[in-house]
C-alpha cells in the first residue's frame, strides 16, 4: 500500500494513507482519494474530484479531465464517485459544466467496462453495469441497478429508469422506462419487464406480473400513452413499483420508449 515511487502526486490531493496509489498514475491537485481505493497504474485523475473508499481502479482510465462540450470554458466543477466501484480499463469520466449542474456523479457499488465515457454532468446510480464501450452523453441519468449492454449510446438528457435493462448496440434517444428491458435493433423497443433481472433482485411474482400487463397496455398499437395511462391505473395492482413507472411517465420530456 502507499504512492508508487513513479507516481506524480500533486501536493493540493489528499489521498488516504491506506489507499494504494500504483506506478506512473498522475494524481492533479484537488483530488480525494478515500481509503483502501487502489490505482492499480496509468492512471489520470484531475480536479476537484472526490474518490470514495475500496474502489479499484484499472489501468489507462482518466477521471475528472475537462468535458468535451463546447460551451465548457475552464469553470470550477466536479467528479464525485462513491464507494466499491470497479473502473475497467480506459474508461474515460469527465467533470461537470456550469450549465449542466457543475458535478459528474457516479454511486456506489457499480462496475464500469473497458472503453465506456461517462460524459459531463451525467449521474449514475448505485449496483449498476455499464458493457464494454457504452457511452452516455452528457446530462444523463441512470437510476440504480440499470444495466446498458455493450456498445450501447445514450442520447443527452436521456434517463433509464432503475432496474432497467438495455441490449447491446442499442441506441437510446429516450428515456427508458424503470423496470423494462429495451433493445433497439433498428430503432428502440419496449419489449417489456426485466423479469430476470427483477426475479435475482428479490421483487415478488405479483409485482412483476403488474409491471408486465402495464408494459403491454403501453405496447399496444391500439393506445396513446395517454390511454395506457388511463388502462393501467384501471386494471393494473397499485404496487410500488406501477406507482414509479407512471411517475417516471409523467416527468419524462423527451418521451419515452415504446
Amino acid at each position: 500500500m502507499g504512492i508508487h515511487p513513479t507516481a506524480i502526486v500533486d501536493p493540493a490531493a489528499r489521498i488516504h494513507p491506506e489507499a494504494e496509489v500504483g506506478p506512473y498514475c498522475i494524481i492533479g491537485a484537488e483530488v480525494e482519494i478515500g481509503a483502501r481505493t487502489r490505482l492499480m497504474g496509468h492512471l489520470y485523475i484531475e480536479g476537484p474530484t472526490w474518490i470514495g473508499e475500496d474502489n479499484l481502479f484499472f489501468p489507462y482510465s482518466t477521471v475528472g479531465v475537462a468535458s468535451q462540450d463546447l460551451k465548457y470554458k475552464g469553470e470550477r466543477t466536479e467528479t464525485r464517485i462513491g464507494h466499491r466501484n470497479r473502473i475497467r480499463e480506459f474508461v474515460t469520466i469527465h467533470r461537470g459544466t456550469a450549465g449542466g449542474g457543475g458535478v459528474t456523479s457516479i454511486g456506489d457499488d457499480n462496475l464500469i467496462m473497458a472503453y465506456a465515457h461517462v460524459a459531463h454532468d451525467a449521474r449514475i446510480g448505485s449496483h449498476c453495469i455499464l458493457g464494454n464501450a457504452a457511452t452516455l452523453a452528457g446530462h444523463v441519468t441512470i437510476g440504480d441497478w440499470a444495466i446498458i449492454e455493450a456498445f450501447s449510446g445514450v442520447h443527452q438528457f436521456c434517463r433509464i429508469g432503475r432496474h432497467a435493462f438495455v441490449g447491446g448496440y442499442s441506441v437510446i434517444t429516450q428515456d427508458v422506462l424503470p423496470y423494462s428491458m429495451t433493445v433497439t435493433p433498428r430503432e428502440a423497443r419496449l419489449y417489456g419487464a426485466n423479469r430476470v433481472g427483477l426475479e435475482r433482485r428479490g421483487f415478488a411474482p405479483e409485482a412483476i406480473e403488474a409491471l408486465q400487463k402495464a408494459f403491454r397496455l403501453l405496447r399496444s398499437e391500439k393506445l396513446n400513452t395517454t390511454q395506457a395511462l388511463e388502462r393501467i391505473r384501471e386494471e393494473v395492482p397499485g404496487t410500488p413499483e406501477v406507482a414509479e413507472l407512471i411517475e417516471f411517465i409523467h416527468a419524462s420530456e423527451r418521451g419515452i420508449i415504446k
